[in-house]
């Protein structure tokens, strides 16, 4: 599986894991990782059951609305860089936020707010993510007083 940058066919992705693990059919590693994410969001089950309705539905921040197909890439984004260590130095820095946070899903949510603002600024100036930034962002989490 390759994700794409087609909004349609991305989405299409997501429903097709899903599917696959509800039927419990074997999944390839990338299927797993998606699949994981998926259930640590019931809340999002019902719109990955409707297909016409996971394709077609807008997400309108401004409107107070998520999108659940982001905040589901930010998870597996996060995922992935913690299992490769890249950029390096972020499996430590998740280790020590798992200390603090003791729940792995409410630390990634910590962690989406750097990625977040690292990709952000990246889009906006048409350049590569700041890794020295969004490292000391993470790090500033680590340091963060309650």
């Amino acid at each position: 599986m390759i994700f794409s940058q087609d909004r349609t066919t991305l989405r299409k992705q997501y429903l097709e894991v899903w599917q696959k693990a509800n039927r419990r059919e074997p999944l390839e590693p990338l299927e797993e990782l998606i699949a994981d994410v998926i259930r640590d969001h019931p809340e999002y089950h019902p719109l990955l059951s409707n297909e016409d309705a996971a394709i077609s539905s807008e997400f309108y921040p401004e409107h107070g609305a998520t999108n659940p197909f982001l905040h589901m890439g930010m998870h597996i984004a996060l995922r992935e860089q913690v299992a490769t260590d890249r950029p390096p130095g972020i499996a430590d820095i998740t280790r020590k936020l798992l200390l603090r946070y003791r729940d792995s899903h409410e630390m990634e949510h910590h962690m989406m707010e750097p990625l977040g603002k690292v990709l952000w600024q990246a889009q906006r100036d048409n350049s590569e993510p700041d890794q020295i930034e969004y490292m000391e962002l993470l790090q500033a989490l680590v340091t963060k007083r309650n």
